[in-house]
């Protein structure tokens, strides 16, 4: 009796050990670099507001833009920090008319965020048309979301938008909307990747490949391991991204609402 005692405290303990361990791998992330964030901060451009939820990036001019009334519901790449994204989605909220939410994922991994899409939507509760996107196993985790939303109930969803990242369901029967926007110089969702895995995508679904851009270069957090070189500067990949949104949403003939 006493040796299966001592047996089940030994497991009490491997398992409080794992724990803890994976707790500290959760919450050790990739900070993002404070230049570029508090360049999105003083940007009268937009309007950010931080909540417990999400980041909630508006355009201040919301008559602008292909995709004006619409949002972005952006999921972070895994272990990166949500803020690390403001500069580069500022760019695209300003270009485009979109409000974006920015995810804070549960245990800063996209997987384990079991939150339904529309916990994020709220955030901006004017907003009645939505995309779903994501960066890296961000956009794995907003494909999921996408192909779910019929049966979810919540805000009606346009179609996906993935920044350096591909889909792992297949959302090639749906009547979804969608772009790819990757790098060339990405090492890890690489090309290859990119292309094996297009066929999931639904049919018309448009590619933008960034020449030069790198894996880390969809957000501001430093280098990442395993990824390639890149060798173009942060403020003209914010512009490049921005175009690629722009084109993609002007191309599907999203009105533009009047001026009051």
């Amino acid at each position: 009796m006493r040796r299966l005692l001592r047996i089940l405290v030994s497991i009490v303990g491997v398992v409080v050990l794992l724990g803890v361990v994976f707790l500290a791998y959760a919450h050790t992330v990739m900070q993002g670099e404070r230049p570029a964030a508090l360049e999105a901060w003083r940007d009268d451009a937009v309007s950010i507001t931080s909540t417990d939820v999400g980041i909630l990036i508006e355009p201040v001019a919301d008559d602008r833009g292909p995709a004006a009334g619409q949002g972005l519901v952006f999921i972070p790449g895994a272990k990166v920090d949500p803020f690390a994204y403001l500069f580069k989605l500022s760019g695209v909220a300003e270009e485009t008319g979109l409000t974006i939410v920015i995810t804070k994922p549960t245990l800063n991994l996209a997987f384990f965020d079991t939150r339904p899409l529309e916990t994020f939507t709220a955030l901006a509760p004017g907003i009645e048309e939505w995309w779903v996107g994501g960066h890296s196993l961000g956009g794995v985790r907003a494909c999921q979301l996408a192909g779910g939303a019929d049966a979810s109930g919540g805000p009606e969803v346009l179609g996906v938008m993935l920044f350096g990242s591909y889909c792992a369901n297949d959302l090639s029967g749906t009547g979804l909307a969608a772009l790819s926007v990757s790098g060339s110089n990405d090492g890890l969702s690489t090309p290859a990747k990119i292309a094996g895995a297009s066929g999931l995508l639904p049919a018309g679904a448009e590619f933008v490949e960034l020449d030069g851009v790198n894996h880390a270069d969809f957000g501001d957090y430093g280098v990442q391991p395993g990824d390639g070189e890149s060798t173009v500067d942060d403020t003209e990949v914010r512009r490049e991204i921005a175009a690629a949104v722009t084109g993609f949403l002007d191309a599907r003939d999203v009105s533009r609402p009047a001026a009051a």
